[in-house]
């Protein structure tokens, strides 16, 4: 992965099937790879994001029949004992990864990430999956948008002019002409918005942490935030859904797995593009098992949205390189 800053709030977006699954993304920091190996990395990339399909509809199944508080707060959980187990398997160990230069800032990050994805459960509920991801496949714009102000970086007018023709795939979307929009219909924009806040955070503490340490602390915080936010709503699964969360659980570490796998293999501003594949795996599940319909507005839409997203990362990488 490329060590240079500039890219690195794309790596982190590079996750963002993680993100909109309920369990937070991973982008570790390694050394680059041969270039032989970014076939293998862009097909686990791909494998990555089926599977962050599959975990979303397991998602909405679950978060019609429990609060999505509960859904998330026991995948964070998991996700929890995952990462500690994972960081206490490096060198350094769990020692090294407790030691941050900036702990409010990675204790804001796990708060953030978990209410974008109790926020993402809950539009799988409302929505359905097709519209949730068509709106928050918009999040790299955001994160181009919010780097200025947050981080006092230069955007040029380039990546505004994409920034802008990306909202307007957004109101496709959305549609707001073609009735009364829902208020449910912002649900995944709030949850895009907090994502690019989560990603401009994390590339804040890179500056002084190292990768372990972040992890760390996003699962830890996280389930710490979610566990006081959600224990109140507990209700205890029935038999055979204690079945579908393991599943869901397996699938999340599987994933996590291929993903950091990916990123040893090659640079995450290379497997970016592939990671707009869940759009695609997601569409079909919520076509075929939840009887979701694809509206010309929002392919449209959603199509506008993700060559937008890929002109502003390829100008980033431009400006990097």
């Amino acid at each position: 992965m490329s060590d240079n800053k500039n890219d690195q709030p794309y790596a982190a977006s590079a996750a963002a099937a993680a993100a909109v699954s309920p369990v937070p993304p991973v982008t570790p920091v390694t050394p680059s790879m041969p270039r032989d190996r970014t076939g293998l990395a862009i097909a686990l990339m791909c494998l990555v994001s089926f599977i962050f399909a599959l975990q979303d509809g397991f998602s909405r199944v679950l978060g019609a029949a429990y609060p999505p508080m509960v859904v998330v707060m026991i995948r964070y959980w998991v996700f929890a004992a995952f990462a500690i187990a994972l960081v206490a398997r490096q060198p350094s160990g769990l020692k090294r990864a407790v030691r941050t230069k900036r702990p409010l800032t990675q204790i804001a990050r796990g708060v953030i990430l978990v209410l974008e994805t109790v926020i993402m459960v809950e539009a799988f509920v409302r929505l359905g999956l097709v519209e949730t991801h068509a709106v928050f496949i918009v999040y790299p714009l955001l994160v181009a948008a919010l780097s200025g102000p947050i981080l006092g970086e230069r955007v040029g007018w380039r990546r505004w002019t994409a920034i802008g023709i990306g909202f307007v795939g957004v109101i496709f979307v959305l549609n707001p002409g073609g009735g009364v929009m829902r208020w449910e219909a912002l649900l995944p924009f709030v949850s895009a918005l907090l994502f690019a806040l989560y990603g401009l955070l994390t590339r804040h503490v890179s500056r002084d942490d190292p990768t372990s340490v972040s992890f760390f602390w996003t699962a830890v915080a996280g389930a710490t935030a979610i566990t006081i936010l959600g224990i109140r709503e507990w209700v205890w699964l029935a038999p055979m859904d204690w079945i579908w969360m393991g599943m869901l659980c397996v699938l999340g570490m599987t994933s996590h797995y291929l993903l950091i796998r990916a990123y040893e293999l090659a640079e995450a501003s290379i497997l970016q593009p592939f990671a707009y594949t869940q759009l695609v795996w997601v569409s079909f599940i919520g076509v075929l098992l939840f009887d979701e319909v694809l509206r010309p507005n929002v392919v449209i839409g959603a199509v506008i949205v993700v060559m937008a997203g890929l002109f502003t990362l390829w100008r980033a990488r431009v400006k990097a390189a």
